[in-house]
């Protein structure tokens, strides 16, 4: 038995009480539950105490990429920013379009800290054109299906897919970019691509996508999840789908939140990431977004890569940068400390949103759930040393910054998988 004593509550519930975890279980949430000799006791006055976090989006390169992450280290960074439930993209090798291959994150997964839930591809290969068998891949244990990494850049393929995906009960999490536009170009279409005199990925080829994915959608009555928002003109779209009622929901990271282009000038390919760092402006509307409900979820999109790929050249490097080891902390930073968002409102998107789009049994401290909980301080400021990381990667454009909030414990079913 574990005893949470002196908890400020954040979440579905709220106020001041102790927390009972008994068998993987919140037993009791009361004033002042009494201590026994066979209880574990935290003391968590002065800090926080949420459900933990839900990470939709996180690539965790298993299989195939393990020299990049694996299942077990990318869940032990998960752990560490109190994320207790994580979904993999199937971006592996071979990827994740056969009952083989989601049965071995599936297994494999059981040895991790924490709950890894994969992603089924939507198409074989994730190559745009033969859809996979969505029924075996669900019943093996793929939450939803994605392409992420890849755009499905045909029409009619998307539009069978969404109807697939209706029709057995599953939603698509869309990489939305026109890739004739995208190409591989490696930063934003603006004043730092013409600084740096390359060739820009203009934020219409992520506009073009959203809007053709979300039509698709409205056509087909089907579910569609929109990842990693990063442009003004995605959330206007969004914002005016949901009006009309589509079945759109969003995803935005951290990074698109507290991070400009401008970042590139200094930091080269570690701020290189896909979609890029966008405007000030786009930064602005994504925060508008978030505090409207236009976005509703907080997603890391974590993508390791090795030291040495990462200093390649700009226009060489491959895009991403890990995540899940500061997102609490950056939202902390850049939307509650600044007076943005409030404590329940971040919990919303990093955890009790994500669980109810997935349809999972998290993100909220209920009695009776399961009990995965994060314990943070809101307050406590550090600098980000990526040596001191339980990821793999390194590659964080937060390395040396300040940030204010601090993970302190992390709970999966019950028990406590990370202590600072």
């Amino acid at each position: 038995m574990l005893l949470i004593k002196n908890a400020r509550l954040c979440g579905e519930t709220s106020g001041s009480a102790d927390i009972l975890v008994e068998n993987g279980k919140i037993a009791a949430i009361s004033e002042k539950i009494e201590e026994t000799a066979e209880m574990a006791v935290i003391n968590s006055t002065g800090l926080v105490v949420a459900p933990g976090l839900v990470d939709m989006h996180v690539h965790f390169r298993d299989p195939g990429f393990e020299y990049k992450e694996d299942i077990l280290t990318g869940a032990a960074a998960a752990a560490a920013g109190g994320v207790t439930t994580c979904c993999c993209m199937p971006n592996t090798s071979p990827a994740a379009d056969s009952v083989e291959t989601v049965k071995y994150i599936v297994n494999k997964s059981k040895d991790a800290l924490i709950k890894v839930l994969p992603y089924g591809a939507v198409t074989v290969g994730q190559k745009g054109d033969e859809l996979t068998d969505f029924v075996a891949l669900k019943v093996v244990g793929a939450v939803a299906m994605s392409d992420d990494g890849y755009s499905i850049q045909s029409a009619e393929q998307m539009r069978l897919a969404l109807r697939s995906a209706r029709d057995f009960g599953l939603f698509i999490s869309s990489h939305c970019e026109d890739s004739d536009l995208a190409k591989n170009y490696a930063v934003n279409e603006g004043k730092v691509s013409r600084e740096l005199g390359l060739l820009g990925r203009p934020a219409i080829a992520e506009d073009i996508m959203v809007c053709r994915d979300i039509m698709l959608a409205a056509e087909t009555d089907a579910r569609l999840h929109i990842a990693h928002v990063s442009t003004a003109a995605s959330v206007e779209i969004i914002r005016l789908a949901k009006a009309a009622g589509v079945k759109v929901t969003a995803e935005t990271c951290p990074h698109y939140f507290s991070l400009t282009e401008d970042e590139v000038l200094t930091q080269g390919s570690m701020a290189r990431v896909n979609p890029p760092l966008r405007t000030t402006n786009d930064v602005e509307a994504i925060i508008i977004g978030i505090i409207d409900g236009t976005i509703d979820a907080i997603a890391t999109d974590h993508a390791p890569h090795s030291e040495q790929e990462k200093s390649l050249p700009l226009a060489e490097a491959p895009s991403g940068m890990i995540g899940l080891e500061t997102s609490l902390p950056v939202a902390l930073t850049f939307l509650y400390h600044t007076g943005r968002l409030g404590l329940e409102g971040i919990i919303t998107l990093m955890s009790t949103n994500p669980a109810r789009i997935l349809g999972i049994d998290a993100g909220t401290l209920l009695v009776g759930a399961p009990a995965d909980i994060v314990i943070f301080d809101p307050d406590e400021e550090w600098t980000v040393r990526p040596d001191d990381f339980k990821s793999k990667a390194r590659n964080t454009p937060f390395s040396g910054m300040k940030l204010k909030g601090k993970v302190k414990y992390t709970i999966s079913d019950g028990v406590i998988v990370f202590r600072e």
